[in-house]
């Protein structure tokens, strides 16, 4: 994958074999070059490696070239150069010290190790603030409207007011007009409406002068000067006691202001961006609203849909979840298709907040593992279609304990189990995810009926044992199958079996 990908340009074959080594020893995929002159610029991107090393080069003037057509991407690969030419790169390339890193000759694992771990967190941010500047995630037809009308009116500087559910990533929406402005380059400052309260909040928007009320010891700037140039986000508007919008409204028509206990008006260069969870048409008309100000701020109203109205989102929530969690280092676990399918069939309430308290707490109580159904919270695993086992005993038992009508029964028994896989639920279900999960539910009930033995298993489900040791692997299966874990002999002996193995 190009996510792991290391470029190696050195002259000197047996250094960059070393390297090759050690990179493919700590599961990256090292690119050997000799000189950067081997590189087809034109069948690459510099996204396409995590880092580049770089030792010695024949032609200097070759890599000054290279190096230039890296810079035309802001979000390049760092360099990490050998400690002999890292004073004349640093000379020659005009380079940060974020991407020009220096490496000792010869390299040690551990700090070639830390440096391309390093390189990989600063991917991923550069993924993040991408993702920010595109709009929040999703592909589903309510997202892709949200980030038309962000990239529609981010060039303007009209006032937005961002509607939806609470958790539904109304913050993620203003930040993305913000950064696809041309105020980008100035501050975004947040400040929550509802959080703060009505007597402190005229300070924290518009500053104080000293001594202009009791604590005010020194003069302190508000919000509004803290935004300048760029964009003053007022999160959960509808929360604002009618007093303060009062002094809200006159900032947005003057675009002036005065500092409590101030007497000299400041003018404001700010671009407004509001959002709330309530419906402010019924706000204005139990008087908790003024009329006035709701129409000064809904110039271009955008409104967040919920997480259930756009279930086809999920799986790319949840890479960006899983990507957010191994950033700040709270590990990552990740779902299998039961799991999946559970979450799909969830309400959401608190919509994407609340996906990403779950997969955090996910991350804690599963660091690193496969999470199934079976592992989520309990409000959280939905109704997994399953199939029955058979009852215990062998083929003969049966025979004998059957009455005469014992083929009927059982004609009977699988069309009623047959109804319940079949019969579509009114809400509607995935399709892929629901066979999946049927599949993983036969698979375990062969396998236990089988004591652990594939090939046995495989008969039992009517399969080749090569297709069904590809299906655990799939499915994880093989690494994990509740208690026990599924060995698979690599050299293809039918006898392999679920051995049971405790953690220590």
């Amino acid at each position: 994958m190009s996510e792991s990908r290391v470029l190696i340009i050195d002259s000197d074959a047996e250094r960059s074999a070393a390297h090759a080594a050690i990179l493919q020893f700590i599961d990256y995929r090292p690119v050997e070059v000799a000189s950067a002159a081997e590189i087809r610029l034109s069948e690459h991107r510099p996204q396409d490696w995590i880092a580049v090393i770089i030792g010695s080069e024949p032609e200097f003037e070759t890599l000054e070239r290279f190096v230039d057509w890296l810079k035309r991407d802001r979000y390049h690969p760092p360099l990490l150069v050998l400690q002999p030419y890292f004073e004349r790169a640093r000379e020659r390339f005009g380079l940060d010290e974020s991407a020009l890193l220096p490496v000792e000759a010869p390299v040690k694992y551990t700090q070639l190790n830390e440096l391309l771990r390093r390189a990989g967190l600063l991917r991923m941010d550069r993924e993040a603030a991408a993702v920010r500047r595109s709009g929040p995630t999703g592909n589903s037809a309510p997202m892709r409207r949200v980030r038309q009308m962000i990239a529609q009116v981010a060039p303007f500087d009209s006032t937005v007011m961002v509607t939806g559910e609470s958790g539904t990533g109304k913050e993620v929406a203003a930040r993305a007009v913000h950064d696809q402005s041309a105020r980008r380059d100035h501050p975004f400052v947040a400040v929550n409406c509802g959080a703060i309260p009505s007597e402190l909040l005229e300070s924290e928007l518009f500053g104080h002068e000293k001594g202009a009320f009791t604590g005010a010891i020194t003069a302190r700037k508000g919000r509004f000067e803290m935004a300048d140039g760029g964009t003053l986000f007022l999160d959960e508007i509808g929360d604002m006691a009618l007093s303060m919008q009062v002094k809200i409204l006159r900032v947005l028509q003057e675009r002036t202001f005065e500092r409590v206990g101030g007497t000299r008006s400041q003018r404001c260069d700010v671009r407004i961006i509001a959002a709330t969870h309530r419906n402010l048409e019924e706000s204005i008309i139990k008087g908790s609203f003024r009329e006035d100000l709701y129409y000064r701020l809904n110039v271009f109203p955008i409104e967040m849909p919920p997480l259930r109205e756009r279930l086809e989102d999920l799986p790319l929530l949840m890479d960006d979840l899983t990507k957010v969690m191994e950033r700040n280092g709270h590990g990552q676990a990740r779902l299998l298709p039961d799991a999946i399918h559970a979450l799909r069939s969830y309400h959401w309430p608190g919509n994407v907040r609340e996906l990403s308290n779950l997969f955090e707490r996910l991350a804690v109580l599963h660091p690193g593992r496969e999470v199934s159904a079976a592992d989520l919270p309990r409000q959280y695993r939905g109704t997994v279609s399953a199939v029955a086992a058979p009852p215990s005993g062998t083929r003969d038992e049966a025979r004998q304990s059957q009455p005469a009508n014992a083929n009927a029964e059982l004609s009977a028994l699988q069309a009623s189990r047959a109804a319940s896989l079949t019969e579509l639920p009114p809400e509607g279900m995935n399709l892929k995810d629901h066979i999946e999960a049927i599949e993983m539910t036969l698979i375990r009930q062969a396998l236990e009926k089988s004591d652990g033995v594939v090939a046995h298993a495989a008969k039992l489900l009517n399969t080749r044992r090569t297709t069904l040791v590809e299906k655990l692997r799939k499915y994880g299966l093989s690494r994990d199958l509740g208690d026990e874990v599924v060995a698979i002999d690599p050299a293809g002996d039918t006898s392999e079996r679920v051995g049971r193995i405790r953690n220590n």
